[in-house]
């Protein structure tokens, strides 16, 4: 994974850490301290810790970690707590009622550039890759399902763009209603994801402006947040007419017969990076051995939920059905958690790559995972105006901490738990990317030439205000 641009590399991301950055601003300052990624042999400074999640299946890491003892034997007495939703568990973290927590990889790259609330997290280790999937409700799935192409055995092809809701937002339109459809957080990989899918199929998802949470600026289909264990009933009610969340969401609209899904997310960008371990960051600096034990059992965990082919995954259902964590039928969690997904009765896919946890270097937090999120809030107004490349480096740099992970899972390495060859030989940045629905590559050490490729979105000198895009 080396690349030819290294050393150019090397010297753009040693810059300063960001550390105070609003939406308006491009000001950055170099960090009073760091964490000290090799000071983590000494005792477990903080042995009893609350760890938040959210009930959905790509948390498993944490639960695996409490259930096969890897959090015990690294010294750890943790309590994993369920959230109502993603705002109550960011501020948990941030106000210390939690140590950490499953966490959406855009919460503390967004808390730390000011956008929403200001705090100073890091993301040391990158929770999985891919999992979420967009379901519409079976009225907007009638419509459009007579007009897709059908494989031989009659089933539709996929991926499905985006395209073939055009017609149903039209005639929402006629009628004087918007087409509307959930997301579980506002810099959550679903909005992303749900945007991109949008916008690749020629859909305005709509903008934000500065102190907007809503986006619609300008929006052909709406987008709303929703927890995602309310989401199924939601689209029932009517309220949403489609949405886009992690598992077992997707699948409890499928058992319950409310809707289909039409994409999983690896299908509109093949291995993408979805949750993060969050951390404030004076919590790593005080904690420093704690912090490696917390990843070292974490990673340990992803390398049981992936090894010999998935083999202890159907365990990790029978765990994740418990009600203290996910608490789904196991039929619904297992349909996308055992290397297949449903979209269907009678539609059950091969899905190997769905939910990936150790392989591919799925715990590696990447820079240009963090960029490639940052690249979106600009695309989309959340970040108000240009930035320059080094900007997008310099915060990459500042929140994911590939440092703290390198020296967590070579620690494992040498003592044998998982293999050396697991851990990328790497600056920091994956090659260019391809496997995207709309077939735009992504090079994340130019992410200003990224943002230029959009037919839809903000260009380099636009701004949204209320009246729209200038």
């Amino acid at each position: 994974m080396k690349s030819d641009r290294r050393n150019f590399l090397l010297m753009a991301v040693c810059a300063v850490s960001l550390s105070a950055c609003g939406s308006g601003g491009d000001s950055t300052s170099k960090s009073s301290e760091t964490v000290k990624a090799d000071a983590v042999d000494g005792a477990i400074e903080k042995p009893a810790l609350k760890l938040g999640f959210i009930k959905l299946t790509d948390m498993a890491p944490l639960a695996i970690a409490k259930e096969k003892g890897f959090f015990a034997e690294e010294g750890l007495n943790v309590t994993l707590e369920p959230q109502a939703n993603w705002k109550v568990l960011l501020d948990g973290v941030i106000g210390g009622q939690l140590d950490g927590a499953h966490m959406l990889a855009g919460q503390p790259l967004a808390a730390t550039i000011g956008y929403g609330t200001k705090a100073d997290l890091i993301a040391p280790l990158s929770l999985d890759l891919n999992g979420n999937a967009i379901t519409l409700s079976n009225k907007v799935w009638a419509q459009i399902e007579p007009d897709l192409k059908k494989n031989a055995d009659g089933k539709p092809q996929h991926p499905i763009s985006a395209s073939v809701l055009k017609p149903v937002i039209a005639s929402y339109k006629e009628q004087g209603k918007q087409f509307k459809m959930g997301m579980v957080f506002p810099v959550s990989t679903h909005n992303y994801e749900l945007r991109y899918w949008l916008a690749a199929g020629g859909i305005e998802p709509g903008y934000y402006t500065e102190g907007d949470v809503a986006g619609t600026v300008g929006a052909e289909a709406a987008l709303s947040v929703t927890p995602p264990p309310q989401m199924p009933a939601t689209m029932e009610a009517g309220t949403i007419d489609g949405y886009c969340v992690g598992e077992p969401w997707n699948q409890a609209a499928v058992q319950k017969k409310i809707g289909v899904p039409v994409i999983t997310d690896d299908e509109i960008w093949k291995k993408n990076p979805e949750k993060v371990l969050g951390l404030r960051k004076d919590f790593a600096e005080k904690y420093p051995a704690t912090t490696a034990a917390i990843l070292r059992a974490i990673i340990r965990a992803q390398q049981w939920l992936d090894v010999d082919g998935g083999k202890n995954r159907a365990e990790a259902v029978k765990i994740l059905a418990r009600s203290n964590y996910v608490g789904a039928d196991e039929a619904v969690i297992g349909a996308s958690m055992t290397g297949q997904f449903t979209f269907q009765a009678g539609d059950t896919r091969p899905a190997p790559d769905f939910n990936i946890f150790f392989n591919d270097y799925a715990g590696y937090p990447f820079y240009s995972d963090a960029i490639w999120y940052l690249t979106q809030m600009r695309r989309w107004g959340q970040i108000a105006e240009d930035r320059t490349d080094q900007w997008y480096f310099d915060t990459a740099k500042a929140v994911y901490r590939p440092d703290l992970y390198l020296t967590a899972a070579r620690k494992l390495a040498d003592e044998g738990a998982i293999p050396a060859e697991s851990i990328p030989d790497t600056d920091g940045y994956k090659s260019e990317q391809a496997g995207f629905i709309d077939g735009i590559t992504y090079d994340g050490t130019a992410p200003n030439a990224y943002l230029a490729k959009f037919p839809i979105g903000l260009k380099n000198g636009q701004k949204v205000t209320a009246s729209g895009v200038n």
